[in-house]
């Protein structure tokens, strides 16, 4: 696994957590999706199951998220460091690609779905 990309939006009626995923193969995606779609083995007791799709063609690849959220409002400096992309390489946290934009900070309902307000 190359990159997780993980955040949580508390501010929605429903909480909910998602992730983005960069995976090295074809091979270790099909075997993620295999594992984690339907998941329901969580540590805390809760009906949430995983839902795992695709990305779409624009998303594609470690190179095409970090040009996606390097300049993405999540990465403004009024977002908890919790809330911001995580950039791993071989496990292991590293810094995220500066911002090559002037950064807007979300907006208060960024996240939420219209039918969750």
């Amino acid at each position: 696994m190359q990159r997780v990309s993980l955040a949580g939006r508390t501010s929605c009626t429903r909480h909910s957590v998602f992730a983005f995923v960069n995976l090295a193969s074809p091979a270790d995606a099909t075997r993620f999706r295999a594992h984690f779609g339907g998941f329901r083995q969580w540590a805390a007791r809760t009906s949430k199951v995983c839902n795992v799709s695709w990305a779409s063609a624009d998303q594609q690849g470690l190179e095409a998220n970090i040009e996606r959220y390097r300049n993405s409002s999540v990465m403004h400096g009024s977002v908890a460091e919790e809330h911001r992309p995580l950039y791993l390489v071989n496990g292991v946290p590293v810094k995220f690609p500066k911002k090559t934009k002037r950064l807007w900070p979300p907006h208060e309902s960024f996240g939420c779905r219209a039918s969750s307000k």
